[in-house]
């Protein structure tokens, strides 16, 4: 079996267990989290992960990043001068994309039933444009069923890093990993 099986066989586990009703948004969180060299692979075999929720009695509902920035930037009147001169981006970075990025996200989480996992793809699309931790607490408060975030990066503790190349950030995700602790975190 490949990695990408094997962390489906422990997101497996994971997911069968009895799901407590009363937690907090912030522990309904799901990260699995794997090489960031085998993004590609991931995304040829996510299915799997679908497959196992759905064979656990779960809904699932995919929300895929990876086109985030371009159609944000497309709308933008001012594109051409961002590209002329991407130092001015950054304000307006913080300012309104997280924004665009959370707002289908938290419209996704709100429509999904308690029973149902929102899986979250595309992730490293957002690296050096916003944070995933920021995203994530954004939308806890919406979290019904489970957010499942599939993180090309690396954990160590609570701590995650997208890419391995950003200073991580601590977070209290149920984390799934190949390797160690991760996998009961």
């Amino acid at each position: 079996m490949g990695k990408i099986e094997d962390l489906a066989g422990k997101y497996e586990r994971h997911i069968r267990a009895p799901w407590l009703r009363t937690v907090a948004g912030a522990q309904r969180v799901i990260m699995v989290v794997y090489e960031k060299e085998l993004e590609r692979s991931f995304r040829v075999r996510k299915g799997e992960f679908e497959q196992r929720t759905l064979a656990a009695g779960h809904g699932w509902v995919e929300h895929d990043l990876t086109r985030c920035f371009a159609e944000w930037m497309a709308r933008d009147e001012y594109r051409e001068a961002y590209f002329e001169c991407p130092e001015d981006l950054r304000m307006k970075l913080e300012g309104e994309f997280v924004p665009h990025v959370v707002g289908p996200l938290a419209e996704r989480l709100r429509a999904s039933d308690e029973n149902t996992v929102v899986a979250v793809t595309g992730v490293a699309s957002l690296y050096g444009f916003a944070h995933i931790s920021d995203i994530v607490r954004a939308v806890e408060r919406e979290i019904r069923g489970r957010l499942l975030v599939f993180f090309p990066g690396s954990k160590d503790g609570n701590n995650y890093r997208l890419l391995d190349a950003r200073d991580g950030w601590n977070y209290l995700a149920h984390g799934i990993t190949l390797h160690g602790l991760g996998e009961t975190a």
